[in-house]
C-alpha cells in the first residue's frame, strides 16, 4: 500500500523521507496550504512585545515556522521568555529555532494524545495571576487552552502568523489523487488536521471525483481528527499518536 501524507509541504516532504527510510512506500500529497500572516503588522508587534510576554504557546509546526520567518530585523528571542507546544513535531521545529530545551514546555514522548488539553497538564500547576501569555496561531483555532489561561488569571492574546488553505495541486498531486480514489484499499492516508479531510472533499467536488469513501484506508493522529474522518464516511480509521514510530506500526497493522 502507498501511503499518502497530508501535512502542508515541508512538514510532508520530511515524513515521506522518515517512511520511506523505514522500508515504507510514502508519497506527499499536501491537504493544506500555508499562505502568509494576514497581518504582517501584528506579527511585528508580537515579537516586538515578547520581553514582557511570560509564555508563548505554538500550535503547530506551521506557527513556528511562520512566526520565525517574519522575525524582524535585529530581534531576537528574549532569554526569560518561555516556549511551550502540544507535541513533539512543534517542539522539534521550535528547537530548530534555537530554543533551548530548558526553555521548552511539550507533552513527554509516551504521551496517549499530543493537544491542548495534554499541554494544559504539564501547566496547571503554576500561578499564571497577572501574567502573559500568547497564542501563536493560524487565522482560527480551538479556544480552549485560552480559556484554562484566562480562568487561572492570565493575560492572554492571539496572533495569527499564518493562514491555511485549500492547496491547488499540480499535474503529479492531481495524477496521485486521482489513483488514490480509485483505488482506494491500495492507499493509507495519514490525517494529522481535521481541515485536511475538509480540503480533500472540496478537492474532489472540484474534480467530479466521486470517492469511495467507506473504502479508504487512514490513520488520525488525534480522536477528533478521527471524528472528522469518519463523519466524511471513511468506515477504515485508526487512531494513532503523531510519532514516526506509532505510525509505522498503524500502518503494518493495516497490510494485508
Amino acid at each position: 500500500m502507498k501511503v499518502l501524507v497530508t501535512r502542508p509541504r515541508g512538514q510532508a516532504e520530511e515524513w515521506v523521507a522518515s517512511l520511506r527510510g523505514l522500508g515504507l512506500d510514502a508519497e506527499a500529497l499536501p491537504l493544506i496550504e500555508i499562505g502568509p500572516a494576514p497581518d504582517a503588522a501584528a506579527v511585528a508587534r508580537a515579537w516586538q512585545q515578547l520581553s514582557h510576554t511570560d509564555l508563548v504557546v505554538f500550535v503547530s509546526p506551521s506557527a513556528v515556522e511562520q512566526f520565525f520567518a517574519a522575525r524582524p530585523t535585529g530581534l531576537s528571542w528574549p532569554p526569560a521568555t518561555r516556549v511551550a507546544s502540544p507535541g513533539p513535531g512543534t517542539d522539534r521545529e521550535l528547537a530548530r529555532q534555537g530554543l533551548p530545551a530548558a526553555a521548552r514546555v511539550t507533552p513527554p514522548a509516551d504521551a496517549l494524545l499530543f493537544d491542548s488539553e495534554a499541554l494544559w497538564q504539564l501547566l496547571r500547576h503554576e500561578d499564571w495571576r497577572g501574567r502573559s501569555v500568547l497564542i501563536v496561531r493560524g487565522t482560527s483555532g480551538r479556544d480552549w487552552l485560552a480559556g484554562r489561561f484566562t480562568e487561572a488569571g492570565a493575560q492572554v492574546r492571539f496572533v495569527s502568523a499564518y493562514e491555511r488553505r485549500t492547496p491547488q495541486l499540480d499535474a503529479a498531486g492531481d495524477a496521485l489523487l486521482r489513483r488514490a480514489i480509485e483505488r482506494p484499499r491500495q492507499h493509507v492516508w495519514i490525517f494529522s488536521s481535521s481541515e485536511s479531510i475538509e480540503h480533500l472533499q472540496a478537492l474532489c467536488e472540484a474534480a467530479g471525483l466521486r470517492p469511495r469513501w467507506p473504502e479508504f484506508l487512514a490513520l488520525a493522529t488525534h480522536p477528533r481528527i478521527a471524528a472528522a474522518a469518519r463523519r466524511a464516511g471513511i468506515a477504515g480509521v485508526m487512531e494513532c499518536t503523531p510519532a514516526v514510530a506509532d505510525v509505522v506500526r498503524s500502518i503494518q497493522s493495516l497490510a494485508p
